[in-house]
């Protein structure tokens, strides 16, 4: 029987969600002092009204963007800053692809990169597993997006300061950076369930071209 989409996006489907990759992904994140030593931020996010905490630093306005690396739908390791080199990138970062807000975003960004040209890279990342990320975009159509997966060690996460501590799950956030590698739009939506501003990121990467 196919799960009601308010099952699937309730408090309780993330929260298994989240125990389910902490436990899939946890042989490849050991949390050592590095983790220990990073900073925690409250009050900034919530999931149906109830408070989170975020590990890592702010990644702000008008600094270089941090570098990570991920694992492609292929399993290859990529770069952050290779992928977006000479372009003006958009990143999004979502908890998991098998939600609806996720779905319905990464659709709509899939739709949108379409239009914005050749000199313009959207990339969504989430700690969904390469496999799991592959399915998606080949039931889902998607072609303009790349999806990029943070399970190893959750180095996008702990770069951007989006790693959900309670769930070990992504924020829901956009990043824009212009063909020099520097952050000059940021939206760190602070509902998970809610999608973000479409419209300002779309309006901020055009205005870098």
């Amino acid at each position: 029987m196919r799960t009601p989409i308010h099952s699937r996006n309730s408090p309780t489907a993330l929260l298994v969600l989240g125990t389910i990759l902490g436990a899939v992904v946890g042989c490849h994140e050991p949390k050592g002092k590095k983790e220990i030593d990073m900073a925690e931020r409250t009050g900034l996010i919530t999931f149906k009204g109830g408070p989170l905490t975020l590990v890592g630093n702010e990644a702000k306005i008008g600094r270089k963007a941090p570098e990570a690396e991920l694992v492609a739908n292929d399993l290859s390791v990529v770069k952050l800053s290779a992928l977006c080199r000479g372009k003006v990138c958009i990143i999004t970062s979502v908890p998991s692809l098998d939600t609806p807000v996720c779905d319905m975003e990464t659709r709509r960004f899939n739709e949108e990169a379409g239009k914005l040209g050749q000199d313009v890279v959207v990339l969504t990342v989430s700690r969904d597993l390469p496999f799991a990320q592959k399915r998606w975009c080949g039931a889902a159509g998607v072609k303009n997006v790349q999806t990029l997966s943070d399970y190893r060690e959750a180095a996008f996460g702990k770069a951007y300061g989006v790693l959900i501590k309670e769930l070990r799950l992504l924020a829901r956030a956009v990043f824009v950076l212009d063909k020099q590698g520097v952050i000059r739009y940021v939206e760190l939506v602070k509902e998970v369930a809610s999608e973000p501003n479409y419209g300002a990121a779309l309006t901020a990467a055009k205005e870098l071209l």
